[in-house]
């Protein structure tokens, strides 16, 4: 595993991110408050090969008592998406609305990020109902 420190980021990865395509990246993000707990995450996401990048906010450096845990993977890799989903759902880190339905939470692209598409600017392509029954929980979209 890789560990790095820039831009107000950790950053882990396995050794793989050069299979991530600059027009094809972006993450699932989950936002977090506890910035050792985010790390920890960020560490088992790569060591458990979910994702070949993933970064937390450094929360004291950007001042701010949230921010995003990011877990990479290009648009078009649906294994990669569904390693990822599959994480986030087990540990919890998929919000759940008060019916006990998942929140249809977005992938973002890395190029809506750069294009600036934040908040009510931002419309993901890709929803998590895409991949899962947000009820059941059940996989919808066929292996491969």
């Amino acid at each position: 595993m890789k560990f790095g420190h820039f831009g107000g980021w950790y950053w882990f990865s396995n050794g793989e991110e050069d299979k991530l395509i600059r027009e094809k990246c972006g993450k699932w993000m989950y936002f977090f408050t506890d910035q050792v707990e985010a790390m920890k995450l960020c560490k088992l996401a790569i060591d458990s090969k979910v994702c070949y990048l993933c970064k937390c906010a450094d929360l004291a450096e950007q001042g701010t008592k949230e921010g995003p845990i990011c877990f990479y993977a290009n648009v078009d890799d649906i294994k990669n998406h569904k390693y990822i989903l599959a994480f986030m759902i087990k540990l919890g880190l998929i919000k759940k609305t008060k019916t006990g339905r998942l929140y249809d939470i977005p992938f973002k692209l890395d190029s809506q990020t750069r294009a600036g598409e934040y908040g009510t600017d931002f419309e993901g392509k890709i929803k998590l109902s895409q991949f899962i029954d947000l009820y059941t929980l059940k996989w919808i979209y066929p292996e491969k």
